[in-house]
């Protein structure tokens, strides 16, 4: 997540005078971010736009995805699909993202790579099919981290592209990994009753369990 700055902060950060930033603002060459509360602030994507370190053309992205080799199918419909919404929108696209993995995998190559370059700066719209073709859960952290670092999250919304066999497959794949977690606990408790057989006889019940 971008680091936050307060004027006189921002002034530092870049070496400049408070006073040239409030003058930059008045003149219309610098638009701060506001609080809810009306609070004015900077992030880093202010730092690189003014010392010149973000690239001069930003770019902008298709991220389409599917969780097998098997969808390849559904991966070139979504592809097809996002082609088609992007010359109806009139949305011209720099470069186009494939990926075959889980949602609620996020270690994935090419989504990491994604990630690094919205970090930087390099990127000004992104581009998917549905919220669940760039992850499973924690949409919502990923699009504060890319609003704050001036790259915009576009949802076609087109769910008919977002596989129900894939969303059942991710929520079994949760069940089984709570089903080992508390398996990991009863066996915990078994051991932890081995170890120490008083604890049952002296201590209330529910503490021994």
């Amino acid at each position: 997540m971008s680091k936050i700055y307060r004027i006189n902060e921002f002034a530092k950060r870049i070496g400049k005078a408070p006073s040239t930033l409030r003058r930059w603002e008045r003149e219309g060459k610098l638009v701060a971010k506001r609080h809810p509360s009306g609070h004015r602030y900077f992030d880093e994507t202010d730092v690189r736009l003014l010392t010149g370190v973000a690239p001069e053309q930003r770019a902008v992205v298709v991220y389409c995805r599917v969780s097998s080799a098997g969808q390849k199918d559904d991966l070139a419909s979504q592809v097809k699909a996002m082609e088609t919404y992007c010359l109806g929108a009139g949305i011209a696209v720099d470069e186009w993202i494939q990926e075959i993995g889980g949602g609620m995998n996020f270690k994935r190559k090419r989504f990491l790579a994604l990630v690094e370059r919205i970090e930087r700066g390099e990127l000004r719209q992104l581009l998917i099919a549905h919220k669940d073709r760039l992850m499973r859960f924690g949409f919502d952290l990923f699009e504060h981290i890319a609003r704050h670092n001036g790259c915009e999250v576009v949802i076609v919304n087109q769910e008919s592209l977002s596989p129900q066999q894939e969303m059942v497959e991710d929520l079994l794949a949760i069940v089984h990994t709570f089903s080992c977690r508390l398996d990991g606990l009863r066996q915990y408790k078994q051991a932890i009753k081995a170890d120490f057989p008083e604890c049952s006889a002296v201590q209330p019940k529910a503490l021994c369990e």
